[in-house]
């Protein structure tokens, strides 16, 4: 759903503006790619210890930084899976319209343009995401912390639907368990009078 709606936003912008505008959005789909395909990794590579230190100094980012590493394979796929899918096949979308209007406006059925940009495309996304992954293991902390503060600053608090869902479903089995250790109790001295009226 996220890839249709991309990919007609693009369509429709590219529609309307000029070469360099239609170049600048797709390197911006470029660069969104790399950039959460760094913090997929860096989430993934990051440590818990430092942050729990940073938590109890109540320093900024913190806490939403030690809820993204405790939900790392949530936030791996989705900054790396879903994200960078998508990223990946509007950038390819918009770069073969990009294709299409060179050729179209230089009069050429020439095969030259879609295999340059395709080139240019290619390079970028898999030498940027390279030096990305490079520098996510290298800083991960730092990374991780970056995120952290900007979701702080719009008051954003990753996956804290799924904490309280956790805490209910946590609390339901403790009343459950509570429950049946009450029954059990409550049974067990009917079992002793049994047993005195046995020896009676």
């Amino acid at each position: 759903m996220a890839s249709i709606v991309f990919t007609l936003a693009s369509t429709e912008i590219l529609g309307n503006t000029g070469y360099i505008m239609s170049f600048a959005i797709l390197a911006i789909f470029i660069i969104v790619g790399i950039v959460f395909d760094v913090v997929g990794i860096a989430v993934t590579a990051a440590s818990e210890a430092p942050f729990n230190s940073m938590a109890t100094r109540r320093q900024r980012g913190a806490a939403e930084s030690l809820r993204l590493i405790k939900n790392a394979n949530k936030v791996t796929c989705y900054c790396n899976d879903v994200i960078g899918d998508v990223t990946g096949i509007v950038s390819g979308t918009t770069a073969a319209l990009i294709a299409a209007r060179l050729m179209d406006g230089f009069n050429t059925e020439s095969l030259l343009f879609p295999v340059l940009i395709s080139a240019i495309v290619t390079g970028l996304t898999v030498g940027g995401k390279a030096i990305g992954k490079t520098l996510a293991f290298n800083k991960s902390t730092e990374i991780v912390l970056s995120v952290g503060r900007m979701l702080n600053i719009v008051r954003i608090m990753p996956f804290s639907g799924q904490e309280k869902a956790e805490k209910q479903e946590k609390a339901e089995k403790q009343e459950k368990s509570e429950k049946q250790e009450k029954a059990i109790k409550q049974e067990k001295p009917d079992v002793k009078d049994e047993a005195d009226k046995d020896n009676e």
